[in-house]
């Protein structure tokens, strides 16, 4: 070794390969390394431009060349910047070293994007200086290495690809970009639609990701459950091939790296120790609960749910990102410290602020930045929080006789003893305060193991009985039965287990700890098994559903969609409600951690593909169900045309163009077709019954302002809005029925009706004096002064039914021109009757005369309600039933009287006989 020794250039080489191969100093001293001629002829020829280093089982080995085979052990490579012989005063200039780790390949591309690319591209004066067109092939040469990186095994000699290899998958962001590559190219292993199917469910989070460092720590904190849900959806998928397990650990665990990596770099940037007091608070907290997030998806998909997912189970242990924990962990004590230290300043009076002045309780943690979390700054950090903890206890004496103090005066209060507690509660774990605050966190502990009895005996009053009763569990809104209960009980969970946490952090030295700690975890027990019988009462009441037809959970791809019910006319969908609910159901019950069974899920899942086209079905029918109450009766005839080419759709649900089979479920293309025309038709109908609808509105509105004008002062106005109104109903003559327009005529001349109107409601007070003096019934009467003759009638036959102890069913009404009824308990007598198309001249019909008016009086008459097996004034055989209409225009039958008419009945059918109250 001696000649080694004197030789600056060798030591130069042996001391950086001893490094980086971390070998014994031993192995050096062996004269064959000092005149190994692999190492002189690159120190001492200038045409030999390289030295390779490798270690291998054999030993190290020197070359002056680099072998194209296997690569898997590492190299260490010297070569020359210049072909010249080295000597010590170039030794520095003219030597550069570089390692080789996993590949050529794998080599490279870091180096392109850790070192070589930042520099050239971003660095203000290298890039001003350096070729666009070289930089362009710089980023080229970096996205070409990093595909070929993630796509292939990295070995040089085997470009082969593996899909559970991942040595290139360093980000999320390059796990992402891996099923972008796939999806764009494809290969034997893995198909384009399987790798787009991936790369669709990575974009809900890729954005994100890829900007990580531009993210608040609140958004990643939001972050951190889109990302559970989407690599749920990813490990859960069945229409694809499964997510390797080994790449979905890779992934799981370069994720927590990257969140890890955020928090500190967000965190860095704050003064932990001296920033204020708030904003380190809020921070601090934020990267807290990433941690915190992460670790329990990690451990709730891996230990949990995957492990029990039928379809794809996790088959290794449960996934715990220990590093991220602890770094977690560490936060957690960085937040506890600041908080000590402002609950010190709130008590102590600034006279003894001095005493844990900012600079002085900090000094410990001079230079260490204590979110830099690894095993070698751990030692480091418990040290330097020991000398913080020497430095504070003069100063937590006294801050126990006050705390003591404050406890004191509201300890008879459990919530407010509570609230001080916790939020004192880094005070009180303090152990000097903890021994000085025993009696009371005695008192806590007791309140604490009331609120257990409380939590049990509220569960057990409601476990038993109807979600949203007084004596049922909590009701919640859009929750099945099942979910509300198993939500219910969770909130219970969450109570019991804060309450377990607080004593656990403050009370676990207590005597009496132990029966309290056993006595919340019997009820913690007893509210998972009623949570877990719940799910399993579900389960067994779904899967015996699925074998009954009338359960509404039976769905057949090949049935039919839907059909017109022949009992009551009405549209149904055969896509029950209670597929709906247990569709809902089924996502509440997985999102609440629990593996739905086999069968379930997989009737969820056919629910689920139609789901969306039943929907819109359902929509139409309830459309369809309900048309005819949206319109307006009047109305109705106008709308028949649409009405009727809806219904002849809804009938002709046929597939095809020869229309010989039903529509059904499983003819995805034919449905959509199907549903595209049935809602184009249910809008034709839904919007001519809007125009319809608004002609009727705007009438109605014109109408109200002629209602409210001032007849005597202002007639000019009520003809001009009446020519407004009849101009109105001209435009839409020819589009509406007759039977429409009749609802808007009016008086021609309003001062002629209100005449008759004031006459009308002079005739009406003249009854109404008649009545209060018992003798209406006595008294001639003319029906036509009523404005309703027919609720009149149907007055005095309930008056009859109740005279004779009868009901009203079994009476019948007639008249008589012979004198009064004498079967009759109540009758009237009537005058004011006009007869058309004939005479009468009380006994019986005649035809009219030439010169006979078209419309003649009638002679009074009895009227009044008989029994229906009683005899009436004349024989049935020689009368006909005439109606009696209140005007001549006849559209409006008040009742129907027998008349005697001779025995020829049809005569006086076909010359339209009639009866009126009045002419017009």
């Amino acid at each position: 070794m001696a000649n080694g020794t004197a030789d600056v250039r060798k030591l130069f080489i042996f001391t950086t390969t001893q490094n980086y191969f971390g070998l014994m100093s031993e192995l050096w001293d062996q004269p064959l390394l000092c005149n190994c001629l692999e190492i002189n002829n690159f120190l001492d020829d200038g045409n030999q431009m390289l030295l390779r280093v490798q270690r291998s089982d054999a030993g190290i080995s020197f070359s002056n060349t680099i072998e194209f085979g296997d690569t898997k052990d590492k190299v260490l490579v010297f070569f020359k910047l210049r072909p010249e012989v080295i000597t010590d005063e170039n030794l520095h200039d003219n030597i550069l070293v570089s390692s080789m780790l996993e590949s050529p390949i794998s080599s490279l591309y870091q180096a392109v994007r850790q070192v070589f690319a930042p520099m050239l591209l971003k660095d203000q004066e290298w890039s001003r200086n350096f070729d666009p067109k070289l930089q362009n092939l710089l980023s080229e040469l970096e996205a070409g290495l990093g595909i070929v990186l993630r796509r292939s095994d990295t070995n040089l000699t085997k470009l082969k690809f593996k899909e559970d290899d991942t040595r290139g998958i360093l980000t999320p962001s390059d796990e992402f970009q891996f099923w972008i590559e796939q999806a764009h190219r494809g290969n034997k292993q893995i198909s384009k639609e399987r790798a787009n199917y991936f790369k669709e469910l990575f974009e809900t989070v890729a954005r994100e990701f890829y900007n990580l460092d531009s993210l608040s720590l609140l958004e990643v904190v939001d972050l951190v459950e889109t990302t559970q849900d989407v690599v749920d959806d990813v490990w859960r998928q069945t229409e694809h091939d499964q997510y390797p397990e080994s790449r979905m650990l890779h992934l799981l665990d370069i994720i927590g790296g990257s969140f890890g990596r955020f928090v500190q770099k967000k965190l860095g940037t704050l003064n932990l120790w001296e920033d204020p007091y708030y904003l380190v608070k809020e921070s601090l907290k934020a990267g807290i609960s990433i941690c915190e997030q992460w670790v329990i998806v990690c451990n709730h998909l891996t230990g949990q749910v995957w492990q029990r997912y039928v379809p794809h189970p996790w088959k290794n242990e449960k996934y715990f990102p220990e590093t991220l924990d602890k770094l977690g962990k560490r936060l957690e004590e960085v937040l506890a410290i600041r908080t000590i230290h402002e609950k010190f300043l709130y008590f102590l009076p600034a006279s003894e602020e001095k005493i844990i002045c900012l600079t002085r309780v900090f000094e410990p943690f001079t230079g260490l930045n204590p979110v830099q979390y690894n095993p070698y700054t751990e030692p480091l950090w418990k040290a330097a929080v020991s000398q913080y903890e020497k430095i504070i206890a003069p100063a937590e004496q006294k801050i126990a006789g006050k705390l003591k103090n404050y406890i004191s005066e509201i300890q008879d209060s459990p919530q407010q003893l509570l609230q001080a507690f916790l939020k004192y509660k880094e005070l009180v774990k303090r152990p000097t305060i903890s021994k000085e605050l025993m009696l009371e966190r005695e008192t806590l502990l007791a309140r604490l193991v009331d609120s257990i009895k409380d939590f049990r005996l509220d569960f057990e009053n409601r476990c038993r009985g109807i979600p949203g009763d007084a004596s049922g569990p909590l009701s919640g809104k859009n929750l099945s039965e099942v979910v509300n209960n198993i939500v219910w009980v969770r909130q219970l969970e969450l109570k019991v287990d804060d309450t377990i946490k607080i004593a656990e952090a403050l009370l676990s030295d207590l005597s009496g700890f132990r029966c309290f700690h056993q006595s919340a975890e019997d009820l913690l027990d007893q509210l998972k098994l009623y949570e877990q019988e719940q799910f399993d009462d579900w389960s067994r009441d779904i899967q015996s559903g699925l074998s009954d037809s009338r359960s509404g959970l039976c769905i057949e791809a090949s049935s039919r969609i839907m059909e017109l019910d022949t009992k009551d006319g009405s549209l149904k969908v055969h896509y029950s409600d209670r597929l709906v609910i247990l569709l809902r159901e089924v996502r509440q019950l997985s999102a609440l951690g629990f593996v739905i069974p086999a069968k379930i899920q997989q009737v969820a899942n056919i629910a689920q593909k139609f789901c969306k086209q039943a929907i819109i079905l359902k929509q139409v029918a309830h459309f369809y169900n309900s048309i005819d109450q949206q319109m307006i009766q009047s109305q109705r005839p106008m709308m028949l045309q649409s009405a009727l080419a809806f219904e002849q759709i809804i009938k002709n649900s046929k597939t095809g163009s020869g229309g010989k089979s039903q529509i059904t479920w499983d003819n995805p293309k034919e449905l959509e077709g199907y549903i595209q025309k049935l809602q184009n038709a249910a809008e034709r109908l839904a919007t001519e019954n809007r125009k319809l609808r608004k002609w009727h509105t705007t009438f109605c509105e014109k109408v109200v302002v002629l209602m409210n004008i001032d007849l005597l002062r202002q007639q000019q106005r009520w003809k001009d809005g009446l020519q407004e109104l009849r101009t109105g109903l001209a435009t839409v003559e020819a589009q509406c029925p007759l039977a429409w327009q009749s609802k808007w005529e009016g008086p021609e001349d309003p001062l002629q009706y209100l005449r008759g109107l004031v006459a009308r409601a002079l005739a009406i007070q003249n009854w109404v004096d008649k009545a209060e003096k018992q003798a209406l019934l006595s008294e001639t009467l003319d029906l036509s002064e009523l404005f309703h003759p027919d609720t009149f009638l149907n007055a005095l036959r309930q008056e009859t039914a109740r005279a004779v102890g009868r009901s009203v069913d079994s009476l019948k009404f007639v008249a008589s021109w012979k004198g009064r009824l004498q079967e009759a308990k109540l009758q009237i007598k009537i005058s004011g009757l006009l007869l058309e198309g004939c005479s009468f001249d009380g006994n019986q019909l005649s035809e009219n005369q030439l010169d006979s008016p078209s419309v003649s009086s009638v002679l009074p008459c009895f009227m009044g309600w008989i029994p229906q097996d009683a005899c009436g004034p004349y024989s049935p055989d020689e009368c006909i039933s005439l109606p009696v209409y209140t005007s001549a225009e006849r559209d409006r039958v008040v009742t129907n009287i027998d008349v005697p008419c001779g025995g020829n009945q049809d005569q006086w059918i076909q010359c339209g006989a009639a009866l009126f109250l009045k002419n017009q």
